[in-house]
């Protein structure tokens, strides 16, 4: 189940870097954060769904690499951001 339509504006709202972003990186991770936890809790019940699975893959290699282009251009949003969606250690 993709994620609704409150739920993507609430993200893009939390993590917008100005007023009409929508797509910048840090709202891209947040989105895929979201969806991966969708997933992983999907998984927990449909432990054959490997489909999906293969899908859940692509996504954490998005992120990322969306993460690492992020430190790279931005360290301390990169360190705000995944301590705000607890990512790392």
């Amino acid at each position: 189940m993709p994620l609704s339509v409150e739920s993507k504006k609430g993200l893009m709202e939390r993590y917008r870097v100005h007023p009409a972003d929508t797509g910048s990186p840090e709202v891209q991770i947040a989105l895929l954060s979201e969806r991966i936890s969708y997933l992983n809790n999907h998984f927990q019940t449909h432990r054959k769904d490997h489909a999906s699975r293969r899908g859940l893959l692509i996504m954490v290699g998005k992120r990322r690499r969306l993460l690492d282009y992020l430190r790279r251009k931005k360290p301390e949003g990169y360190q705000k951001l995944i301590e705000s969606l607890g990512i790392r250690k």
